[in-house]
């Protein structure tokens, strides 16, 4: 039973973008599996499932397959602690961070290869992201504002 579970936590995770643990015990119950909160708890630790942030901002449920993996977790989480605003003119997007976080911050923000971002440099406080269109610097705004509220 506890296999038959902890694959279908794995194709559940694969196909829609769970957040919480009352996400997936919602989805295992909508699958068949009857099981409590503190099962779905230790599954997720047994599985070494990690939270990840997606391009949209939204964090989910992800398979950890590696070192690599877990660095980028901890890199999304400062660049959403370091970050105080984002704006955007033209093709680049000012991304304002707390004194001092701006380079561990573009660090991070540069692991997420984000679409049709050209290249960033970073200050003190301040990042500056070169995207390829307009329309793409101000999505890349959007998003970071998102992220950080």
């Amino acid at each position: 039973m506890k296999k038959n579970r902890h694959s279908e936590i794995l194709r559940l995770i694969s196909q829609h973008t769970v957040s919480t643990q009352e996400e997936l015990l919602e989805k295992l119950k909508e699958s068949g599996f009857s099981t409590t909160q503190a099962t779905v708890s230790r599954d997720i630790k047994e599985l070494n499932l990690i939270k990840q942030m997606n391009k949209q901002g939204v964090y989910r449920y992800v398979e950890s397959k590696s070192e690599t993996e877990e660095y980028l977790s901890k890199f999304n989480a400062i660049f959403a602690h370091s970050v105080i605003s984002a704006d955007f003119a033209g093709n680049m997007t000012v991304i304002k961070c707390i004194q001092g976080m701006a380079q561990a911050a573009c660090a991070s923000f540069d692991s997420m290869q984000w679409e049709g971002l050209v290249g960033t440099i970073a200050g003190d406080d301040t990042i500056f992201a070169l995207c390829r269109t307009p329309e793409l610097a101000q999505e890349l705004a959007l998003s970071i504002t998102k992220l950080i509220k």
